[in-house]
């Protein structure tokens, strides 16, 4: 499984490189949410930073709405940090007095989220771009090139896909549809194979995996498993083009626009970290026929997939998870 994936933060590059262009109407659909909505849209904030600098009326009042979103935001974090700043320091003062359980974990999980609440502040106040940007997780909203019209566009989707038929509370029992695997095709995801294709451009992925797994090792006696983040990225490096299905489902007043990335076998080097899957990079000079598959066989399709770049994936322990 994806864990999660860094996005190509450069929107020039989509232009130039891949000729896709925003759909301005699905940011604004995506950016103004009902107010009544429970659920807030969480984006990538390189995605977001993309209206800073756009000429367009309509993407400037994207622009404004997103800081509007921003300063509410702002205002939640501080408030939220002024709370556990005081279970802080009531939790201080209590261990001066006596040493309990109740404190001890108090003053653990205020400090820890102090920590996590600062780091939402800065990188809601700064505008130097930071790796961390780009970075998207199941349930966030991503750009997904996909063809309409005879033009590639670019939407923001959920990374979770939800299939033809299925309703919120359907969904609910089956979360790992963020990724479709490719031997689940023909009986899962029949009805968007072949109809409903897109890409993602990525730099990164993430995967979970068990510690002793990837230090080749079985568990000492008494050990616990632990897992670890680690981040693949390609050599060379390169753009990664990620096979995606995608669905539009209605969703109350609204239609939600979610996809998945398609796995597949583990390239030899992810499977000796400890992982078991590997997102589908197809080679650009495919993207034409990957995100036009009416009138396609299967077996075209299928081949596009098996096609791939060449790519070593690197890894590393990510810092954060």
């Amino acid at each position: 499984m994806c864990y999660s994936a860094m996005i190509q933060a450069d929107y020039t590059r989509y232009v130039r490189q891949y000729g896709a262009t925003m759909s301005l109407e699905d940011f604004v659909m995506n950016v103004w949410s009902a107010p009544d909505r429970a659920k807030k849209k969480r984006r990538p904030k390189a995605m977001e930073d993309w209206f800073r600098s756009l000429a367009d009326p309509k993407a400037q009042e994207i622009w404004h709405e997103i800081q509007r979103q921003r300063a509410e935001r702002e205002t939640e974090l501080q408030q939220e940090l002024f709370k556990q700043k005081k279970r802080q320091a009531d939790a201080e003062r209590a261990l001066q007095t006596k040493v309990t359980k109740k404190a001890q974990e108090d003053l653990r999980i205020s400090t820890d989220k102090i920590s996590k609440l600062k780091l939402d502040l800065e990188d809601l106040q700064r505008t130097e771009p930071k790796d961390r940007d780009a970075r998207f997780f199941p349930g966030n909203y991503a750009p997904v090139i996909v063809v309409e019209d005879g033009k590639k566009v670019i939407k923001p989707m959920r990374y979770q896909c939800r299939l033809p038929g299925w309703n919120e509370a359907l969904e609910r029992k089956f979360p790992g549809t963020y990724n479709a695997r490719r031997d689940s095709i023909p009986k899962t995801w029949d009805k968007l194979f072949g109809h409903r294709h897109g890409i993602i451009i990525v730099n990164s992925f993430f995967e979970n995996v068990e510690r002793h797994n990837m230090e080749h090792r079985e568990l000492a006696e008494g050990e616990k498993s632990e897992n670890v983040v680690l981040e693949f990225r390609p050599k060379p490096e390169q753009d990664m083009v990620i096979a995606c299905l995608w669905n539009e489902s209605p969703d109350g007043d609204e239609a939600l626009l979610s996809f998945a990335a398609i796995t597949d076998e583990p390239a030899p080097e992810v499977a000796a970290a400890g992982h078991d899957r590997t997102i589908i990079q197809i080679k650009p000079e495919h993207i034409d026929a990957w995100l036009t598959p009416e009138g396609r066989s299967v077996e075209e399709l299928q081949a596009i997939l098996d096609d791939r770049p060449q790519a070593y994936y690197e890894h590393k322990v990510s810092k954060a998870a």
